[in-house]
């Protein structure tokens, strides 16, 4: 299992098949997932985790598990969607409800900035949230995003708030 960076807490991994179950805990789980469009099916996560891996090999980032050092244990996702070239990504990041109100998304989501920084091609990151989501709002706006206003998305069919971080 391979280690792509490491915080006090937390290892950003590259997603292996036997993190399966743990995503059930946080994409597969409803209320994780309430305000981002539903709970994904143990099928689709199997996919999305073969997906991830197959986008970190061919571009260098994607969306990584999420370690928690003390306990061993995958408590959430983050990293990067990837659509077309390298210089525009967009940062996502879910975690289990145990997790919730730990610091720990805002420890990763500093972790996968200073992996962009250090990509070499990404020049923004964009990054949305539900306006219900206040936590992830917070974040955002705490770690240097800046708010842009609100923008329609075709997969939530809802306006949002819309982030950007410049490299």
């Amino acid at each position: 299992m391979t280690v792509l960076y490491e915080t006090k807490r937390l290892m950003l991994r590259i997603f292996e098949d036997e993190h399966l179950e743990a995503t059930k805990f946080f994409w597969g789980d409803e209320d994780v997932m309430a305000l981002c469009s539903g709970a994904t099916t143990e099928e689709l996560l199997s996919q999305i985790i073969v997906g991830y891996r197959k986008c970190h090999e061919k571009t260098g980032l994607s969306v990584y598990a999420v370690e928690e050092k003390k306990s061993g244990s995958i408590i959430g996702a983050a990293g990067f969607n990837i659509s077309g070239n390298m210089e525009t990504v967009e940062l996502i990041y879910h975690f289990n409800k145990n997790s919730w109100g730990q610091g720990y998304a805002t420890e990763a989501v500093k972790a996968c900035l200073d992996l962009a920084k250090h990509h070499g091609s990404v020049k923004l990151i964009t990054a949305s949230a539900d306006v219900k989501n206040i936590g992830s709002l917070k974040i955002l706006k705490n770690v240097g995003f800046i708010d842009k206003g609100t923008k329609y998305f075709e997969d939530s069919h809802q306006d949002e708030p819309y982030f950007e971080f410049t490299i």
